[in-house]
């Protein structure tokens, strides 16, 4: 795993992660009835499965 790989792998987690927690917080009526824990742990499930898909390739990372 190179740098570049790893720069690359880390961006896609990140763009994952917040495309989960704002789906999560759109399933809420109002922003008081957010379960906060829940966004983080479906968040960070999220960025740990997008990092293990990376390990198959990342189309952006041509060695």
């Amino acid at each position: 795993m190179s740098i570049k790989w790893m720069k690359a792998a880390a961006i896609r987690a990140g763009k994952t992660m917040a495309q989960t927690a704002i789906a999560t917080i759109g399933t809420a009526t109002l922003m008081s009835s957010v379960d906060w824990r829940m966004v983080a742990s479906a968040s960070l499930l999220a960025g740990a499965l997008s990092l293990l898909t990376s390990l198959a390739g990342l189309p952006e990372v041509k060695e």
